[in-house]
């Protein structure tokens, strides 16, 4: 007890030093939590885009980006006849810019496709979403920053189309995309006779095995992955979360920095102090453990803080309108788990210099020590 009351006495001397450490590390981990949160988040609703009533999705093998896929039409209407498809459905992918807005992502879809039936047609109905050579369905937030309405036409890339209805999805991409029938779109994008993907959906999840086979030996051009395999190897997702953990890590660093500089200045202003308490029967190790319990308690109060402001910041971003359905604040215990780890080993780290230096102090010199 009283050798924690002495660790919180030497941390309450120096209240702005302690203060702006706590700062820095709460300031890393709100950062690293919002950083991989939104991005996981982002990954997440992409795959659900992907993985919409299916469990297979098909593409071009090596390809960098899906938007670069293509799967020929032939290959599409032979895998719908396989036995072990309930169904299968062609998606095009496509990005181009309207007037005020540089990126408008454009769904190519059949009739039958999930993202048509399930959704919530606000305006419309289903039956108006047809190989119209003009027509297409708006997302609802996509209606709203295009300021468009059922019956209007809307500037697209470099064409006008007629709006036939409006829908909402629980995805953020799709709530912000423009849906056209498959063969619109394939004109528009000049992709004839092609699609980026194929979702495949099976009589029975056991025969995914099987059909992954049947595309390696008739369509060697193609990959068919499952939709967890496909989450965990495109590249683009990596690059991603790397890029996330990069930005949190760089940020923790920063605040071990922080840490290390406090402790060090902390020594150095207590050299007296320490040689006192080596005189008085404190032990190296007890010397360590004081230092490093004084960097602990700043680290663990980083953490919670910055653990607080990370969730604030991001249920305040779902509260922004133009962000809603954009941003996923679930945060799994996993992610907690290990910032809040990362937080404590950088104490630790910070920590280490400073607790090596305190543990070679000699008393008589420290005691010469102006």
């Amino acid at each position: 007890m009283l050798f924690l009351k002495l660790i919180l006495t030497n941390l309450g001397r120096h209240r702005i030093r302690t203060f702006i450490s706590i700062a820095g590390i709460a300031f890393s981990v709100a950062a690293m939590l919002t950083v991989v949160t939104i991005l996981q988040g982002a990954i997440g609703m992409f795959s659900n885009i992907l993985s919409n009533d299916s469990q297979i999705i098909v593409f071009e093998r090596d390809v960098s980006d899906l938007f670069f896929s293509s799967v020929p039409a032939q290959a599409a209407d032979a895998i719908t006849t396989w036995p072990m498809v309930a169904h299968a459905n062609p998606v095009l992918f496509g990005i181009v810019s309207s007037a005020g807005h540089p990126i408008v992502t454009c769904f190519g879809v059949t009739p039958s496709d999930a993202r048509i039936q399930k959704a919530r047609w606000i305006v419309g109905d289903r039956s108006s979403f047809s190989e119209n050579a003009n027509g297409v369905v708006l997302g609802e937030r996509a209606a709203q920053f295009l300021a468009a309405r059922v019956g209007s036409s809307v500037p697209i890339g470099h064409a006008s189309f007629h709006v036939l209805g409006i829908l909402r999805t629980s995805n953020g991409f799709e709530d912000g995309g423009v849906f056209m029938p498959l063969g619109v779109a394939q004109k528009f994008f000049h992709k004839e006779g092609l699609s980026s993907v194929v979702t495949v959906k099976l009589r029975n999840k056991d025969e995914a095995a099987a059909l992954k086979t049947m595309v390696k030996e008739k369509y060697p051009n193609l990959i068919a992955l499952e939709d967890t395999e496909f989450t965990h190897s495109y590249s683009q997702f990596k690059i991603l979360k790397a890029t996330a953990w990069a930005v949190g890590g760089c940020g923790l660093l920063l605040g071990g920095l922080g840490i290390a500089n406090t402790m060090i200045m902390s020594v150095f202003t207590r050299i007296r102090e320490i040689a006192i308490l080596r005189v008085n029967g404190f032990s190296e190790g007890q010397i360590a453990g004081m230092i490093f319990g004084e960097s602990a308690i700043v680290s663990v109060l980083g953490a919670v803080t910055g653990l607080l402001a990370g969730v604030s910041v991001l249920y305040a971003l779902k509260l922004i309108p133009a962000l809603d359905g954009y941003v996923d604040v679930t945060i799994h215990p996993l992610l907690l788990l290990i910032v809040i780890a990362l937080a404590l080993l950088t104490g630790i780290a910070g920590a280490l210099y400073p607790a090596l230096y305190a543990m070679r102090i000699r008393a008589v010199e420290a005691l010469r020590f102006e």
